[in-house]
């Protein structure tokens, strides 16, 4: 790497650290001052419930911990999905401190292209995306539990214990738990029906309690109660078990319960995630596609930022110096546009084409383009 282009890289990397600040501190101070009274409500019932005596003070400072407890996992999904307009808002920065100073006249009169000023920024892109990967695939699975947490959680590390409704699994059998402990994946009251094709129970599946192990829910005193037709009329037998196996484990149950709790798992946890679905007898067709998305949402995303990166770095790699807010105010409905484009082409679903390929289809549509605006670059 040239002396060129570690100062062009610093530069860049220096501006979206400073974007990257000013929004998380943007953002974090508007959800505290807007929410100021509930985080003091918060932070003095848990001074209440370790037996502090009341202060203000105390009040205080215990509220601004529990904002900074809830926001810096929401730090990493936020950097996840700001990343493509921080790409292109620190370049525009970049550029335009560099047409400011001249540098750029400087470039050119020592007989280097404008091609080859990109190169660097297009290399920092593609550092910024591999973070993004490991933030992804490594980081985001890990704080997931967390990062379901609204403001009355904060403070707390784990999904906690809920009721799980009547909900159906893949096979068609109602499934329903008193008690679900989410973060052990153990289960307290259990209680499963399966059906005939008319709706009514043939075998009811019953439990005092349940665990996870990777496979199925080991039952504790568990039994089967199977209705059985005889000459004499129906008649209800009862016999032991001591396993089910079923498509609803702890993810699918998280997943149930927190919505979006799926857009952060990895890519491994959800391949896994739909060949137990895909194996199941009844498939969910709505989940299968939902989850395909998400999975091949993310490649998808990540080539279209940087797509809008090439398409935009025409606007401001200028021959000759030019107003940067006139070309920021051009460039700015290009970058949104395509944003928008790639947004909804990653959560709606387009007929007649499978999850997987319809949402490459704002790359396809932006390839081009970037092929053309960066070759047309005057230099």
């Amino acid at each position: 790497m040239t002396l060129l282009d570690r100062y062009i890289a610093r530069q860049f990397l220096a501006n979206i650290a400073l974007l990257f600040v000013l929004l998380f501190s943007i953002i974090i101070v508007i959800d505290f001052s807007l929410n100021f009274d509930e985080f003091t409500d918060i932070a003095r019932r848990v001074a209440a419930s370790r037996g502090w005596p009341e202060s203000t003070v105390r009040e205080g400072l215990l509220a601004c911990v529990l904002v900074i407890d809830l926001w810096w996992p929401r730090m990493f999904l936020l950097f996840q999905y700001l990343l493509g307009i921080v790409l292109v808002g620190a370049m525009g920065f970049s550029c335009a401190q560099m047409v400011r100073h001249r540098e750029l006249v400087a470039i050119l009169a020592g007989g280097i292209s404008l091609h080859r000023v990109a190169r660097p920024v297009i290399g920092v892109a593609l550092f910024m995306t591999g973070l993004q990967i490991i933030n992804a695939e490594i980081v985001l699975p890990r704080l997931a539990p967390l990062l379901t947490r609204d403001k009355t959680d904060a403070g707390s590390r784990g999904l906690g214990q809920t009721r799980q409704p009547l909900a159906a699994d893949a096979s068609g059998r109602l499934f329903y738990a008193r008690q679900v402990d989410l973060d052990h994946g153990e289960i307290t009251g259990l209680w499963v029906w399966e059906r005939d094709p008319r709706g009514l129970m043939t075998r009811r599946i019953t439990a005092h309690a349940a665990r996870w192990d990777g496979k199925g829910w080991v039952l504790e005193g568990g039994s089967i109660e199977a209705r059985l037709d005889t000459p004499q009329g129906p008649s209800m037998v009862t016999i032991p078990a001591s396993r089910l196996e079923t498509d609803l484990d702890p993810t699918a149950l998280r997943l149930r319960r927190f919505e979006g709790y799926s857009n952060n798992l990895s890519t491994l946890q959800l391949t896994h995630l739909l060949d137990r679905l895909r194996t199941q007898p009844r498939p969910p067709a709505q989940r299968v596609e939902q989850l395909e998305r998400i999975r091949a949402g993310r490649p998808a995303t990540m080539l279209a930022n940087l797509l809008t990166l090439v398409i935009v770095l025409p606007f401001f790699l200028r021959r000759e110096p030019a107003n940067m807010m006139v070309q920021s105010l051009r460039a700015a409905p290009v970058a949104m546009a395509a944003v928008a484009v790639n947004l909804v082409a990653t959560t709606a679903s387009v007929p007649g084409l499978p999850p997987w390929l319809s949402v490459f289809l704002p790359a396809c549509v932006l390839l081009p383009l970037a092929i053309a605006s960066f070759s047309g670059i005057r230099t």
